[in-house]
C-alpha cells in the first residue's frame, strides 16, 4: 500500500510540483486510489474512537481520540453522521440522549459530556453548538423511527428556547456566540476569543447551525403530529434566513460577514464561519457561486496548494502556527471538519470539481499521515502541508501504537464516497 501511496504522489496529487494552485479535478483512478487508502486505514482508526458507557454516560459513546477523552457536541455529531454511513447509526441516538439527559431547568445544555457529567469550561456557562435537534432527526431520517424522539421532545424545545433567550439578538433576530471558544473555531479573528474582549458579533455560522436547529426541529414536528409546531418552526426558520441574507450580506464585496451589535457594521473579515451558511443552502445560488467564486477559489484568499485554508491569506492575523492549548489555531491552518463542510457548500452551488480538488489534496494529507504514522494530525499547514497539532503523540492504544487525532476527519471518506458513488452525506434537512 505504501508503493500505491508512492504512486499517488508521483502523480502529482500529494506535493504536486509547478502549479500547485490548480484546480483540475483530480481523475476517477487518482480518487479511487485515495479513497481505497483512506477506506483502509478508517476501519481500524473508527475502533479508536468508540467508548463504552461510564459513569454519567450511559450509552456507548465517540471521542476524537488521542488527546481527548470526552463527549464532545460537534466532534461527535458529525462522527456520528459518519457512522451513520456506516450503518451504524446507533451512536447518533446515543448522543442525542447522553446531552438531554444534561439539559437543566433553563434549557441549558453544556458542550462537553465526561463521566463525571456535564463539563463547565473556558469560564460560566459554556453551551454546546446548535446540533441537537439535527442529530435527532438524522438519527430518525436514517432509521425510519420517530417515535423515540417524543418522550424528549419537549426537552429539545427547551434547548432551543434557552439559545433564543442567551444569543438571539433582540433586533434582528440573529444568533451570536457569547464567547468565539463556544463556536468551535476557538480563535477565530471574525468573533471575540479573548476574554478581555467584550464585543459579540451577529455570526455567520450562529445562525446558520441555529436555523439547521429549527429546520430539523420543524421535521421532527410534522413527523410527530405537531403541526402547530411544525408551522411555527419553520416560520422562525424562514425569518432568520431572511435576516442573515439582508443583515450579513455584503453586496458591494459579494460575501457574508459577521456584524458588530455594538456598531451594528460588517466586520471585515473572511473564514470558515464566512461560508457554513452554503452547507444549509441559505444563499441564492447567485449568491453561493459568487462567493465561492470570489473567495473560496482564490489563491489569496482560501485555497492553499494543500485545500482550502481556514482563514483568508489576506488577513492581517493569517499565520499556520502549531498551536492547540489553550485553543486550537483556526487562522490559517488546513482543518478536515473545515473542508468537509466546504465541500458540501461546494456541492449545493454546483462546484464538484471543486469538491474534487478538495477531496485530492485533503485526503491525501490524511493518507501520508495514515502511511507515516498510523493515524492523524487535527490540523495541517496551508502552505506546506506539513502536520501540525499534535505536533508530538503521547497516547498510545492498548496494544502500543500511537494514537492521534481521528475525530471528524472520518468525513472525509463521504466526500470521496459522494463523488466516486453519488453516495453523498450531506446532511439535508426537510426544508432547505
Amino acid at each position: 500500500m505504501k508503493r500505491l501511496i508512492a504512486g499517488i504522489m508521483m502523480a502529482g496529487i500529494l506535493f504536486a510540483g509547478g502549479n500547485t494552485h490548480a484546480s483540475e479535478p483530480a481523475g476517477k483512478e487518482k480518487l479511487k486510489a485515495l479513497h481505497e487508502r483512506i477506506a483502509e486505514g478508517f476501519k481500524d482508526l473508527r475502533k479508536q474512537v468508540v467508548k463504552e458507557p461510564k459513569g454519567f454516560i450511559k450509552y456507548p459513546y465517540l471521542i476524537p481520540a488521542g488527546f481527548y477523552s470526552q463527549l464532545w457536541d460537534w466532534d461527535a455529531f458529525f462522527m456520528a453522521n459518519h457512522f451513520i454511513s456506516k450503518g451504524e447509526p446507533e451512536y447518533m441516538k446515543n448522543w442525542v440522549m447522553t446531552f438531554s439527559q444534561g439539559i437543566d431547568d433553563d434549557g441549558y445544555v453544556a458542550g462537553c459530556m465526561t463521566a463525571d457529567g456535564p463539563r463547565q469550561a473556558y469560564s460560566g456557562k459554556f453551551a454546546m453548538k446548535p446540533f441537537l435537534s439535527q442529530g435527532a432527526y438524522q438519527y430518525g431520517k436514517a432509521t425510519g423511527d420517530w417515535e423515540w424522539i417524543r418522550p424528549i421532545y419537549d426537552r429539545l424545545e427547551k434547548v432551543l428556547d434557552y439559545r433564543r433567550k442567551t444569543q438571539r439578538d433582540s433586533v434582528s433576530g440573529l444568533y451570536f456566540w457569547e464567547i468565539a471558544m463556544q463556536s468551535g473555531a476557538d480563535n477565530n479573528p471574525a468573533l471575540n476569543y479573548f476574554k478581555d474582549d467584550s464585543r459579540t458579533f451577529l455570526a455567520a455560522d450562529a445562525s446558520a447551525f441555529q436555523y439547521g436547529e429549527l429546520l430539523a426541529q420543524a421535521a421532527i414536528a410534522r413527523k410527530l403530529g405537531k403541526k402547530d409546531d411544525a408551522k411555527r418552526l419553520s416560520a422562525e426558520a424562514t425569518a432568520l434566513k431572511d435576516s442573515l441574507n439582508s443583515i450579513l450580506w455584503n453586496e458591494k464585496d459579494g460575501v457574508y460577514y459577521n456584524v458588530d451589535r455594538d456598531t451594528r457594521e460588517h466586520y471585515r473579515r473572511v473564514g470558515y464561519s464566512t461560508f457554513v451558511p452554503l452547507m444549509y443552502k441559505m444563499a441564492s445560488f447567485e449568491r453561493g457561486k459568487r462567493m465561492i467564486e470570489g473567495y473560496m477559489l482564490s489563491e489569496s484568499c482560501m485555497k492553499s496548494p494543500y485545500g482550502f485554508r481556514s482563514l483568508s491569506k489576506s488577513d492581517v492575523d493569517y499565520n499556520n502556527r502549531n498551536i492547540i492549548v489553550p485553543f486550537s489555531n483556526w487562522q490559517g491552518p488546513i482543518w478536515g471538519i473545515a473542508n468537509y463542510i466546504y465541500s458540501i457548500g461546494l456541492h449545493n452551488y454546483g462546484f464538484d470539481d471543486s469538491v474534487a480538488w478538495l477531496a485530492e489534496k485533503v485526503g491525501s494529507l490524511m493518507a501520508k499521515d495514515l502511511d507515516d504514522y498510523g493515524t492523524m494530525h487535527e490540523t495541517y499547514h496551508a502552505e506546506t502541508g506539513e502536520p501540525l497539532a499534535p505536533s508530538n503523540f503521547k497516547y498510545r492504544t492498548p496494544d502500543g501504537r500511537i494514537q492521534g487525532f481521528v475525530s471528524w476527519n472520518l468525513c472525509m471518506e463521504n466526500v470521496l464516497e459522494g463523488l466516486l458513488s453519488g453516495k453523498w452525506m450531506l446532511l439535508g434537512i426537510e426544508g432547505m
